[in-house]
């Protein structure tokens, strides 16, 4: 196929460098140019284009193929020059400071096809795994949470949602969703810790429900259940989490879960909050009790009983 534009190889005269745009696809598709703006792409088939680009990540694409992605198996017999009508279009937004008939930088064209080349952490899909990859490998809970926390930030709804959930992004959308639920899974783990074991019991008590059959999000639900000195309720979840993988799959609880479940019975010292002393009985934070004690020192010295939490 001929293309309306040569590739380009070289900076053209008078062409500027590519736009710095940053594109969005962890949700609705949103572009914003360099003065921080949204950028308007017209047609939802100017977005389909470009969300079909992003997810290439750079490889080159067919005309056919981006024909076969955006009208599929019925496409019209105008197809191929719409979609050369889109494509400059996009060159235009992309980079509104390249002269006529100037060659694109940014939306390039050869024998292998079409190929978007915008730097990479332009993209919020990249910046949003290397974060995850930056809280798997922190040793510092702190550095943990901070690039979890900045990765789920960055997530505003179903990615590629222009694409419409067609065959050839559900791989992608697969390993972006599984992802998101490593960093939540991340950020509770950095948290508690850290010992703030109050501030998660409600969100994985959510993030079970929401993830029956994932067993870590059960251990660290009762792990903080247990460090808030609700041993019962910490072994009332493991027995749940035991009853719903039977019916589900079967199978028994893994080694993590098996293993809490005996240190909990025993009230195992290493299972209490960091920072407290394991010679020394732990009181539960005043925030995660039920009820205070009345205040007033009491007739005789109270005999000490393990702590239960």
């Amino acid at each position: 196929m001929a293309e309306l534009m040569p590739p380009a190889t070289t900076p053209a005269a008078g062409g500027g460098g590519p736009a710095s745009v940053d594109i969005r696809v962890l949700g609705p598709l949103e572009v914003t140019g360099g003065d921080g703006l949204p950028l308007l792409l017209g047609a939802p088939k100017v977005r389909t284009l470009l969300a079909i680009l992003v997810l290439a990540e750079g490889r080159p694409l067919t005309a056919a193929t981006l024909v076969d992605r955006i009208w599929g198996p019925r496409a019209p017999a105008k197809a191929l020059g719409s979609l050369q009508v889109y494509v400059s279009h996009l060159r235009r937004l992309l980079e509104p400071g390249r002269l006529p008939r100037t060659p694109s930088r940014v939306l390039t064209f050869d024998s292998a096809g079409y190929r978007l080349t915008v730097a990479r952490e332009r993209v919020d899909v990249t910046r949003f795994l290397a974060l995850v990859a930056e809280a798997e490998h922190a040793a510092d809970p702190r550095a943990v949470e901070r690039a979890a926390a900045g990765a789920l930030a960055l997530w505003r709804g179903e990615p590629y949602a222009d694409l419409g959930g067609q065959e050839y992004v559900a791989a992608a959308v697969a390993r972006l969703t599984e992802a998101r639920e490593r960093a939540r899974e991340l950020r509770v783990s950095a948290v508690l810790r850290q010992g703030r074991h109050r501030e998660v019991v409600g969100e994985l008590e959510a993030l079970t429900h929401e993830h029956p059959l994932r067993e870590p999000l059960w251990a660290l639900r009762a792990l903080a259940l247990y460090r808030c000195g609700r041993q019962g309720e910490a072994l009332q979840v493991l027995r749940a989490v035991r009853r719903t993988l039977a019916e589900e799959l079967g199978i028994d609880p893994g080694d993590e879960l098996r293993e809490l479940e005996r240190h909990i019975l025993r009230q195992s010292p290493h299972l209490r909050p960091p920072g407290t002393r394991s010679s020394l009985p732990v009181p539960p934070s005043s925030r995660c009790r039920i009820r205070s004690r009345p205040p007033g020192p009491p007739a005789a010295p109270p005999p000490v009983r393990p702590y239960h939490g």
